[in-house]
């Protein structure tokens, strides 16, 4: 009966062990998470929280998604002695980067913002970069395609090759005009041609304003063409040649910034790069049986894509020639 007695006893404490064990994995799981997502985000303890130069890379396309705008956001009150934009974009929808270049101006009215075009800078990837104070691009980047365009694809013809008939009813003749499935009439493509050259002459007025061009010096500059960084430097539409070297000089130079200040990434959540990490801990703490703290994990693991695209675009496309 004693040895019974033991035996229970020892069982209960392994049980007693085995489960602080389990706890111990689980907590383990999630510091080495967090971790690894604060390290791929440039954001380990302490990095930040001491006076640095931000890095925030602007490229490809440009919606003006949430998680980008709060990431601007939450500069203006870090410990960010200034922001350094890397931009490498062809622009995106009109609307998403005029949301950018607006953040940006917001963010500069706090903190020196510089820009500095690695590789592309057009359409809305060119309004970004007018959200700084201070352009610098190398000299053989790609700069301007200032203007917009308004894009559909029309498979009316496929469709009839297909035996398919899209009926429509609607209450005006330029509602859901173009559509797509049918030729655009003529008072259709007038109402969109009217709509690009608003937004168009929004586009203007702006690296007008911003670039201090005269009436003459923007029309030079806003036939959608692209630029080289040379060429835009004489065009004014960029303030320097050059890369972050000279962008971090300017800064200092020109804003009292301290040039051994250290460089820091910050990079707005992505659920693509961060799902690996947050699907192993998820795991790994239902492995320990810990289900409470797998379901904390899949949530912190939930970010909504905030991305929505519109039009017109303010989107380089280089002509593809037969």
């Amino acid at each position: 009966m004693s040895s019974d007695a033991d035996l229970l006893a020892d069982r209960r404490s392994l049980r007693r062990k085995l489960t602080l064990w389990r706890l111990l994995a689980a907590l383990a799981v999630v510091a080495v998470a967090v971790v690894a997502g604060l390290a791929w985000s440039g954001r380990t303890p302490g990095t930040l929280a001491q006076a640095h130069v931000a890095r925030v890379t602007i490229s490809g396309f440009i919606s003006g998604d949430r998680r980008t705008l709060e990431l601007i956001k939450s500069l203006e009150t870090s410990k960010a002695s200034a922001v350094l934009l890397s931009i490498s974009s062809p622009g995106g929808t009109t609307t998403g980067s005029e949301a950018l270049h607006d953040a940006l101006r917001q963010l500069a009215a706090k903190k020196p913002v510089v820009a500095v075009v690695d590789g592309l800078a057009a359409s809305g990837g060119y309004i970004a970069a007018l959200g700084s104070d201070h352009i610098v691009a190398r000299q053989t980047s790609l700069v301007g395609s200032i203007g917009v365009l308004f894009q559909i694809p029309n498979v009316g013809r496929l469709l009839d090759t297909l035996g398919v008939n899209i009926e429509t009813v609607k209450s005006s003749p330029l509602k859901a005009a173009p559509s797509g499935f049918e030729p655009t009439s003529p008072e259709a493509r007038a109402a969109l041609q009217r709509v690009v050259e608003d937004n168009y002459d929004w586009f203007k007025r702006l690296v007008q304003n911003r670039r201090k061009l005269a009436d003459a010096e923007l029309a030079a500059v806003s036939d959608g063409r692209v630029h080289s960084g040379r060429q835009a430097l004489s065009l004014k539409l960029v303030d320097a040649i050059g890369g972050e070297e000279e962008a971090i000089g300017w800064l200092e130079r020109e804003k009292g910034v301290a040039k051994d200040l250290p460089i820091r990434d910050w990079r707005r959540r992505s659920e693509s790069s961060s799902f690996g990490i947050w699907s192993a801990g998820e795991a790994l703490a239902r492995a320990a049986g810990l289900q409470s703290v797998a379901a904390l994990i899949a949530r912190a693991a939930e970010q909504p894509l905030g991305l929505q695209l519109d039009a017109p675009l303010a989107l380089w496309q280089p002509a593809l020639e037969k």
